[in-house]
């Protein structure tokens, strides 16, 4: 379903990622794991097309994205990728499910099948009571279902987290590990996670390790 291949990055003579070859599979929760300098967070930013490798190719299902325009790629992104971050990137402004909406307007979907699929998912998410909450009266752990709620309103073909944990106590932390289960099974949803979390790590279908701006066994 992703395939990268020779996956470069330099800043002068910074040389970050040094050759990536990876799949994912339609379905797959894997997780990179490594040091911090590795490369992770690089590597999930040119796999989710916010950032552009020096060389090398990704693609989704069979379509090449370094061969798309700044525009092209900004309209792929918002069909078919989800993002969850280790900071919600809530708009504080916004209401839980107007946050969760957005992505979806911004595709030019019905604002009623948008919202509608939104209550869904926030309802599903255990948020059936904070729908017209603001980001302020939610808790750190309410924020990141509202997250993972706006990654999925356009059914992405892949979701990518970077370390989703990260800012979470580990109740919270474990709930959302299960959460991501509960949604492949449901939705057979893919997830490409980077992580310290060795919980999350060791529940995933496969663990990738960085070294040095590589992939190693």
């Amino acid at each position: 379903m992703l395939t990268a291949t020779n996956i470069q990055k330099y800043y002068d003579q910074l040389w970050v990622l040094k050759g990536v070859d990876l799949t994912i599979q339609q379905g797959e929760i894997a997780s990179i794991v490594g040091p911090s300098g590795s490369g992770k967070s690089t590597l999930l930013h040119i796999l989710g097309t916010l950032d552009h490798p020096s060389k090398g190719t990704v693609a989704i299902n069979n379509q090449a994205i370094n061969f798309l325009n700044d525009k092209q790629v900004a309209a792929f992104r918002n069909r078919h990728i989800g993002f969850v971050f280790q900071f919600h990137h809530l708009l504080p402004e916004f209401t839980a499910l107007e946050n969760v909406c957005i992505p979806g307007w911004m595709a030019g979907h019905k604002k009623k099948e948008v919202a509608d699929r939104a209550v869904e998912l926030l309802n599903m998410l255990g948020l059936a009571g904070r729908l017209e909450n603001k980001p302020q009266a939610l808790s750190g752990g309410e924020q990141q279902r509202v997250a993972v709620a706006r990654a999925l309103i356009n059914n992405p073909d892949i979701v990518f987290a970077d370390e989703p944990t990260g800012n979470l106590d580990s109740a919270n932390a474990r709930e959302l590990h299960q959460l991501f289960f509960d949604l492949r099974k449901q939705f057979n949803q893919t997830f490409l996670i980077v992580t310290h979390n060795e919980e999350l790590a060791q529940m995933s279908d496969r663990i990738l390790h960085m070294k040095d701006g590589y992939l190693v066994a």
